[in-house]
């Protein structure tokens, strides 16, 4: 069974830094592409950065310059690093990775999601 576990949400003051991370364990043959979303209160969840097993990225306007994604294939892990937060950045981030089984089976998986929260 493939499982994606978040770390490193926390509370932080306006300008400050916060960097997540996602590790996925299981029977994983592959790693497709691999992002983080995020959904505040009331609103849609929205895709933030993503990221190609080539490392080819792609950031949502609102994070651009501010985020950085980065993943290391060999332990299948993402992770963003998020500077210059702003209280807007405010929501639960949820980890996303296109896996490929070793039963060659692939499917979408999403981890559980990690606050994070901007204090102004």
């Amino acid at each position: 069974q493939v499982q994606l576990v978040e770390s490193g949400g926390g509370l932080v003051q306006a300008g400050g830094s916060l960097r997540l991370s996602c590790a996925a364990s299981g029977s994983i043959f592959s790693i497709n592409f691999m992002g983080w979303y995020r959904q505040a209160p009331g609103k849609q969840r929205e895709l933030v950065a993503v990221i190609t097993s080539g490392g080819i990225r792609n950031y949502a306007d609102s994070v651009k310059g501010r985020f950085i994604i980065s993943r290391d294939n060999a332990k299948n892990t993402v992770l963003l690093q998020m500077n210059s937060l702003k209280p807007e950045d405010t929501a639960v981030y949820y980890c996303n990775a296109d896996i490929v089984s070793s039963t060659l089976s692939r499917a979408t998986y999403w981890g559980q999601g990690t606050q994070v929260t901007v204090s102004s």
